[in-house]
């Protein structure tokens, strides 16, 4: 399979290694500096693209991939504002996204498991949930994009709690970023994600639910960004298998497939 990586950090890198090491060949690595290859003929000859990135440059590199009638795997977050219409182009039968703030499998897992908590503590209302993050400090935004998919999974099975904020008091420094948490009313609907940024962690996410008489936790941590790196390139593999290759425009022709999909496809959550 022929995959074009689209973003070349250390998750571009790790992608890299690991989908060379499962056999494929890399077509075209595209980074600031030749942004342009992404109209390349190598690049159009891609099976699917993976593109890690970043905010301000995700929509647009999508929308490029679309147009080039390449399936595109994307793991950049802190863009979900524009989500809905980027859904809607797939939808329409213009282009193939499989989005995830986490392709770890093991993240996804937990989110399976917070999804089933959180439907159990229905029946306990002295249970009250709060979420911690914790991430390397060169990570730009907060909470990370992973912890706010946790968070509106646990919503939508929650009937504690019906919308998410960071708490309000906060402490910065050049090495740690910090938002503190602070015990809320047990009546509050508001599930609070507090945040810190601490040397190089690859991220942990942590879920309480704390009552007066006890506390249950459940957290997952990274160990490193290899179990990222293997899940987005296992979605590629997924995605270019379920499309093979789609025509641009609303008519699907042959077995080509667009639309819009998520971890839960892959996993069968």
């Amino acid at each position: 399979m022929k995959i074009a990586i689209i973003g070349y950090g250390k998750m571009g890198h790790m992608i890299e290694h690991i989908a060379r090491e499962r056999g494929h060949e890399i077509s075209v690595i595209i980074d600031a500096d030749n942004e342009a290859d992404i109209d390349s003929k190598a690049f159009r000859k891609s099976d699917v693209a993976i593109e890690f990135t970043r905010p301000d440059t995700a929509v647009n590199n999508l929308l490029r991939c679309f147009s080039a009638g390449i399936p595109v795997v994307c793991g950049t977050t802190g863009w979900l504002d524009s989500l809905p219409a980027v859904k809607s182009v797939c939808e329409s039968g213009k282009g193939a996204l499989l989005y995830s703030s986490n392709f770890s499998i093991g993240v996804n897992i937990f989110e399976a498991v917070s999804r089933y908590l959180a439907g159990i503590m229905n029946e306990y209302p002295q249970y009250v949930p709060s979420m911690e993050e914790v991430h390397h400090i060169h990570k730009l935004d907060h909470p990370s994009g992973t912890a706010i998919t946790i968070a509106e999974e646990l919503i939508a099975a929650s009937n504690k709690v019906d919308k998410w904020a960071e708490p309000a008091e906060s402490s910065e420094t050049s090495e740690t970023s910090e938002i503190s948490t602070t015990p809320h009313p047990q009546d509050s609907t508001t599930l609070y994600i507090s945040h810190r940024r601490e040397g190089e962690v690859p991220g942990i996410h942590t879920v309480t639910w704390d009552s007066p008489q006890d506390t249950i936790t459940i957290s997952h941590s990274a160990k490193s960004r290899e179990g990222f790196a293997l899940g987005a390139v296992l979605a590629a593999e997924w995605l270019a298998e379920k499309c093979r290759k789609f025509s641009v425009g609303p008519i699907k022709i042959g077995s080509g497939q667009t639309g819009f999909f998520t971890m839960k496809d892959m996993l069968k959550f």
